[in-house]
This record gives structure tokens, sequence and C-alpha cells, in this order.
């Protein structure tokens, strides 16, 4: 079976452009990785440009196996570096950014599943750059919820965790210690922790679901009382990994960010180039956030 060519909405313009360059290199020189080039997101190029960019913490080995990422992975990471929370709040506050996500891969090799590297990182951006929003891209830390608690402690903005697929295909699409269920009860608990606090989720579409599976998910989220949501197209990053089972149309994905915001979600990100962190959506979220801020300065 050859691989489907890509239709027209999914072409974009090769990265570049002065800030592009300059965050590329100063990630260099600290040596961070992004999930923008470890994914392969085709949004690289416009979030770049426009000053947005979402950091990998951890290293890039991840111990899981999910089939439709291209991170390498191994039993094993990397050694935890300990001076990478404040390297990471140091790039943000060289690059000036309002609203950053700190995403990381899976470290099942370690104690505490890299849950306090993640409190570590947030508190430091938090100490060097007090205005800015932040949003943690978390793996389910195997369930446990006082792992999860240590990031909630540290109180990100917005705490977002992907179920990545609809239910069916989770087995098929994700590492075997990864589970549905277990996705939802983290964003549960998140609720249960911090009942203030944000959630966002995320679904790739184009692996062989149905609308009505996806539209189960959105209401699966709900019912959890995830926040933000976005749907995305699928796209094979080599071909050793899942295929492409088909491509979702641009009118295919405004009915379900219409159907999404009906059925209470915040916001709805909804498109074939949209991925869990991209530049439009952190735009809308943090506005939303410091209206809420303002809103509770006026009603004390």
């Amino acid at each position: 079976m050859t691989r489907q060519p890509k239709p027209p909405w999914l072409k974009v313009k090769a990265p570049g452009g002065e800030r592009y360059q300059h965050i590329k290199k100063r990630a260099r020189q600290l040596n961070l990785a992004t999930v923008c080039e470890e994914a392969q997101c085709p949004n690289i190029g416009e979030c770049w440009s426009g000053g947005t960019a979402t950091f990998m913490v951890m290293g890039e080995v991840c111990t899981r196996g999910c089939r439709f990422c291209a991170v390498q992975t191994r039993r094993k990471g990397v050694d935890l570096d300990p001076n990478e929370p404040t390297n990471v709040a140091q790039a943000i506050a060289e690059m000036e950014l309002d609203y950053v996500v700190v995403t990381s891969v899976d470290r099942d090799d370690l104690e505490l599943q890299g849950a306090d590297h993640f409190a570590a990182c947030i508190r430091e951006i938090r100490r060097l750059n007090p205005n800015t929003l932040v949003e943690v891209l978390i793996p389910d830390f195997r369930g446990n919820p006082d792992l999860l608690k240590l990031v909630v402690d540290a109180r990100p903005d917005v705490l977002a965790h992907n179920i990545e697929c609809v239910e069916r295909l989770t087995s098929k699409v994700r590492d075997p210690r990864a589970g549905y269920a277990q996705s939802l009860e983290v964003l549960k608990r998140v609720k249960e922790f911090a009942p203030d606090m944000h959630t966002k989720s995320s679904i790739m579409v184009g692996v062989g679901e149905t609308t009505e599976e996806v539209l189960a998910s959105m209401l699966d989220l709900r019912a959890v009382g995830c926040d933000f949501l976005t749907v995305g197209q699928y796209l094979q990053p080599n071909k050793k990994l899942l295929k492409v089972d088909g491509f979702v149309t641009p009118e295919t994905f405004e009915s379900y960010e219409t159907l999404g915001l009906k059925m209470g979600f915040t916001y709805v990100a909804s498109g074939p180039l949209v991925r869990s962190s991209y530049k439009a959506g952190e735009f809308f979220i943090a506005n939303h956030l410091r209206k809420q801020v303002a809103n509770q300065s006026d009603n004390p």
C-alpha cells in the first residue's frame, strides 16, 4: 500500500525568518529540546516566527513506543539535567514569551517519572517570568495520583494531557502502558485536586476512527471537566510508524469545533494542521486566562 498524497490544505511553507533562526540557535546553545522539532510539527515556521515554542524536557529519549510518534524510544532515558528548569526559564525570558508550553517524553524509568522535574520547571519559569502564562503537557505517570499532585501543586495555568485518539483505537495507536480510561482519570483528578485549574486534551484523527467515535471521545472529555480541546490530522512521520488511514476534510474539522463548543468546551481548535500546542490556540487561551484574572480583580 502506497502512502496517500497529501491534500492541498496540508501544504505549509518551509520554516524560516530571523526570529525562527534565533529561537533555534538559542535552544541549541542552552541544550534544550523542542517538541516542535522532535514531533516534526507542521506549524513550526508559523509558531517560531511568531515567538511561540514548546519546550520538551527530560531528554529526547522516551521510555514508551507509541506508533504515531517519531521520538526515539529506549527502556532507559538520559540522566536528568538539574540545570534544565533554569535553562528553560532563561530561554523564555530571552525570547520574551507571554505563553509557554512545557512537555516531556515519558520517563517510566525514573522513581518519580519526572513529576518533580515538571514542578521544578514551573517554579523556575514563575521565578524568572512572573507575567508568563505556563501550560504543561504531561504524561500519565502510570495513573499515580501522588505524582500528578506534585505537578498540580506547582500551579501551572493550564494542565494538558492527551487522550490522543478514540477509545477503540488506543491499543493500536498508543503504547500498551497508556490507556484511554487512565488518561481520562488523569484529567478528572486534576479537577479534584484543583477545581479552578484549566485542563486541556487533544485528539488525532485520520487513524481509522468514525465521526461518531470522535464525538463520543469529546463527550468523555467534557464528562471529566476538560476545558480546552484540540483536534488535528495525524501525519505519518516516517515509514516505520502508523500509516494515515485517511485525510479529514476542513469541513469535518469545522463541525467538530462547532459541536465541541455546544458541548461546553471553553475553546476548541479543530483543523488539519492543529496540534496540542500552537500559536493561535495559545493566543486565545492566554486572553481567556487574563480576562478571568481581570474579572476576579474587579470583583473581589
